[in-house]
């Protein structure tokens, strides 16, 4: 599990990661700068809903009513989210705020991947057991901002800085 502000940090990626896609055409088409706000700002949320979905909030006790890292990690539900909300892009005017969460939600699972007790994925958890809770906060970090910088060089600039990048370091 990566620690609150990993997740927080990597949710702003998420964020310009739905941000970059809303805006773009052919889903641009409809889409106006709130949507694109709107995308980013779900996209914050939805990096801390696996979490926070877990907690019953409407009792004092705010404890969990699902075990955690169960249902509200599951990543076939985040994609299927995900590809509906994208199919709806620029038909329904909630779709961008679908997208943002749906992109949030599935990087807090990447960033909750390496741990040991894992996320399940499709049927059962799986992990990469790369390193325990709360440790090496910074690559997820980093692979999440260089996964925003890659999509909106890709989506907005055709890959053309990354392509001045490699000429750089000669690629």
């Amino acid at each position: 599990m990566a620690s609150s502000k990993a997740h927080h940090a990597t949710g702003w990626a998420a964020g310009i990661i739905a941000a970059a896609v809303v805006m773009h055409p052919p889903a641009a088409a409809s889409a106006d700068m709130v949507s694109g706000v709107l995308a980013l700002l779900a996209g914050v949320a939805g990096a801390t809903a696996p979490d926070w979905l877990e907690v019953a909030w409407w009792t004092r006790a705010r404890r969990l009513w699902i075990t955690h890292r169960t249902l509200t990690h599951w990543g076939i539900g985040w994609a299927a989210l995900l590809a509906l909300s994208y199919h709806f892009l620029g038909r329904h005017p909630a779709a961008p705020v679908a997208f943002g969460f749906a992109c949030g939600g599935i990087m807090h699972l990447l960033a909750d991947w390496p741990n040991p007790l894992g996320v399940p994925w499709i049927v059962g958890r799986h992990s990469l057991r790369l390193w325990t809770s709360g440790h090496c906060d910074l690559i997820i970090v980093m692979a999440a901002w260089a996964a925003a910088l890659f999509v909106i060089d890709d989506v907005w600039f055709h890959h053309a800085y990354g392509r001045m990048l490699l000429n750089a370091l000669h690629f």
